[in-house]
């Protein structure tokens, strides 16, 4: 049985490689800027305030995991004591990939490990929209365990450290999506959460290339038709056919990158009849025809290959 989350999380490629130990001690603020680049925070000991824009402040606590699947402005500050009024602090390296902020003397009252995870796909921001703003994991012992065994690598030398915390981050990101479902206000891992309409998405998943229909995703959630679409679209936040048209825009992009056959072959295994009706939508959803995407997604992928991190 096909499952949409680990679909999900394959194409997005996941990378938590990127990660810091930050103590904090008196007051602190630390503003960050970004360009949607998505930010996690696992707390260790102690509580931490986060604002994001638009979103009422977030106390997040020990043991707690936040992601920020897109982030841009946001902030993150003490709470045992308030910071000063427009003064920002910048995190000191005190030794190898641990950080300090605020009073350098005091004996720290958090502890966190933050980073940024990069997605390896190159339909990620299409794939993101799938996910909420913000991701809050709360109570999971699972995720606390696994934060735990990430500090505790990331401050040892041992052989091998590298390597084990980059698993350990992508478990930690896979779990705080399964876990953070029940807690979404919308979308598709909320939808997951609901037995009726996960039945829709697992079936849109499994056959895409099937001619689908409100009426006949309600009968496989065994649900009238309107009471399927309210249920739906609330859980999800958006309509289940713009789901099902969402969902094979990312499988025909993948296909077009990977070379994985001519544009007719693609619209018919993402459930078009013609490839005129699906060079149509996909022209609309996307703003190219696909086999300019194609062409452009070769050109690029060279650059990607040679590309030396820095």
């Amino acid at each position: 049985m096909t499952d949409p989350l680990a679909q999900i999380v394959t194409l997005l490629q996941p990378d938590l490689s990127y990660s810091k130990f930050v103590e904090g001690a008196g007051a602190w603020r630390v503003r960050r800027a970004e360009q949607g680049r998505p930010f996690f925070c696992a707390l260790l000991e102690g509580s931490i305030r986060l604002e994001l824009h638009g979103r009422a402040p977030l106390i997040v606590e020990q043991g707690d995991f936040v992601l920020i699947p897109a982030a841009h402005d946001f902030a993150t500050s003490s709470t045992a004591a308030a910071p000063p009024a427009g003064v920002d602090n910048l995190p000191v390296e005190v030794r190898a990939d641990v950080f300090r902020l605020g009073d350098p003397l005091a004996e720290p009252e958090v502890r966190m490990l933050v980073g940024y995870c990069a997605f390896g796909s190159g339909d990620a921001a299409l794939l993101v929209t799938l996910l909420p703003a913000l991701l809050h994991a709360r109570g999971e012992r699972r995720l606390a365990t696994l934060a735990q065994l990430a500090a505790e690598e990331l401050r040892s030398d041992r052989p091998g450290r590298d390597v084990i915390l980059t698993r350990l981050m992508e478990v930690l990101f896979i779990e705080t999506l399964r876990s953070s479902g029940p807690h979404c206000p919308c979308g598709v891992l909320k939808g997951l959460g609901d037995d009726r309409v996960a039945t829709a998405i697992r079936r849109m998943h499994e056959q895409p290339t099937t001619a689908w229909t409100v009426a006949r995703l309600a009968s496989e959630a065994a649900m009238s038709r309107s009471a399927f679409f309210d249920r739906f679209r609330r859980a999800v936040g958006t309509a289940p056919m713009e789901y099902l048209l969402h969902w094979r825009m990312v499988l025909a992009k993948e296909m077009l990158r990977s070379d994985a056959g001519s544009v007719g072959e693609i619209a018919r295994q993402v459930g078009y009849g013609s490839a005129s009706a699906f060079s149509v939508a996909f022209t609309r959803h996307v703003g190219m025809p696909p086999s300019v995407y194609a062409r452009a997604s070769h050109e690029r992928q060279p650059m990607q290959h040679g590309r030396v991190s820095g």
